[in-house]
């Protein structure tokens, strides 16, 4: 015991010595620190352990803190991470859980819906699509009551998959996504003129395929919208009329448009409901079966395809169990979202330890934040031929985590692209990427990029 309660120590100690060697912002300290004591004492010695004492951690004194309500940091160190995982879940006495799949278009602003509900930063985010390129989860912990995020890639087809040469993953995740599914999140993109008005081809696939999961519609950047009741109208076109198994009515119009909650005004006419062979969906029905899983092969894939071609012309989807209106970006009603899902779960176990906010590697996180600078400043397709390998992933002398990186890039002028006048591009995506790894990581982080052209 007390070797491991000498390293606890020395843990603390380098984090609290390198708030006067860094700068480091002293709440930023302090949370990181209360943190992984918390871990560290959980994991090692138990959720009662007389160290907490010893170490001046106990249930009273985070409790009581403020910095406590964040959600937890990301341990950049991948020993602890894994250990996280794999350790055994806290179980509360009443535990409840709830898996969402969260599925659109590519740029919907899936990621960004994401980490707005977890309250951290931890999936890439730019203006650009297939900036998500494999599913990743998010867990989000609040009580008794644990959600986990499917982020998934835009669903894309399977022509555009071989022509653009892009990675099976965005193929295949979003379904693979929606097999261990509660709900389903469908996003759209309400500004964009082009395709607001219908969902996005693979998404009805994707609904029609998995029709016994509840889905709810998630109409994003509604704040790009000047003329609200538009939104109205859209929500007429994308749910064919029909909502939680009722035939909705638009009310006034003029009122409406003036409207900001986050559900969508409507109203249910209990004579005009959907009879089908399940009936209409109610809250008993959120926790079902997953169906059978289907193959990932092509003809799998070309099977599947026969099948849709009933969609064909539709537009929505009748058998959404909820509208929401929402702004991901600036967060606008993101929280009515949150306790909306956290209303929905369901008792079971938890997947995760309280402390776990995603199953990616720290590693990962890593690449896909420099990744994100390099989609959002480098032009065309200029960003999605760069390979990462990371050099140095070491504490620095101050308890800072140090990252070298270099960037590999098929052609000479694309290193001076990336390296940009007087070395300011470069040194610019290292500064953005290194302070959105500090607000995952919760401590110091030097990131330094150098840029060669693949052999």
């Amino acid at each position: 015991m007390w070797p491991s309660m000498l390293c606890s120590l020395r843990v603390c100690s380098t984090i609290a010595w390198s708030a006067s060697r860094t700068g480091v912002h002293s709440s930023l300290l302090k949370r990181r620190l209360t943190q992984r004591l918390n871990v560290l004492v959980s994991c090692v010695h138990g959720k009662d352990s007389a160290i907490k004492h010893l170490l001046g951690v106990n249930e009273e004194t985070t409790s009581s803190d403020h910095l406590c309500q964040h959600p937890p940091a990301v341990s950049y160190d991948k020993v602890e991470h894994d250990s996280l995982l794999i350790h055994r879940p806290d179980q509360p006495v009443n535990a409840k859980v709830l898996r969402i799949a969260i599925i659109g278009a590519p740029n919907a602003g899936k990621s960004t819906l994401s980490n707005q509900l977890l309250g951290r930063k931890v999936f890439p985010v730019s203006k650009k699509v297939h900036t998500t390129r494999c599913q990743a989860q998010g867990v989000i912990t609040e009580g008794e009551t644990q959600l986990i995020l499917l982020d998934t890639p835009g669903m894309v087809t399977a022509s555009k998959v071989k022509r653009h040469n892009l990675e099976k993953s965005l193929l295949h995740d979003p379904w693979q996504s929606m097999e261990s599914a509660d709900l389903v999140l469908v996003l759209l993109d309400v500004s964009d003129h082009w395709t607001r008005c219908s969902l996005n081809f693979e998404v009805l696939k994707c609904l029609s395929q998995y029709q016994n999961i509840p889905s709810i519609l998630v109409m994003n950047k509604v704040d790009l919208i000047k003329q609200k009741g538009i939104l109205l109208d859209l929500t007429n076109q994308l749910t064919e009329g029909i909502v939680n198994g009722k035939k909705i009515v638009i009310k006034s119009l003029a009122k409406a448009s003036q409207n900001r909650d986050a559900k969508a005004n409507v109203a249910s006419s209990p004579s005009t409901q959907i009879q089908d062979d399940t009936g209409p969906l109610k809250e008993s029905n959120l926790v079902t079966e997953s169906p059978q899983v289907t193959g990932d092969s092509a003809a799998s894939i070309s099977e599947r395809n026969q099948d849709f071609r009933d969609l064909k012309g539709k537009k929505g989807w009748p058998h959404f169990q909820d509208v929401f209106m929402l702004s991901a970006v600036n967060g606008d009603e993101v929280q009515t979202l949150k306790r909306y899902l956290m209303s929905l779960a369901k008792p079971g176990e938890w997947e995760y330890h309280s402390d776990v906010v995603t199953s990616q590697s720290p590693q990962e996180i890593c690449n896909n934040i420099i990744r994100e600078k390099l989609l959002e400043y480098l032009p065309q397709e200029v960003p999605y031929n760069v390979s990462q390998i990371t050099e140095v992933w070491e504490e620095g002398p101050g308890g800072e985590l140090v990252i070298l990186q270099t960037l590999l890039v098929q052609k000479e002028n694309h290193v001076k692209l990336l390296i940009g006048v007087g070395g300011q591009m470069i040194k610019r995506i290292a500064l953005e990427a290194g302070q959105d790894l500090m607000n995952v990581f919760l401590c110091d982080v030097r990131v330094r990029l150098s840029v060669k052209v693949k052999k």
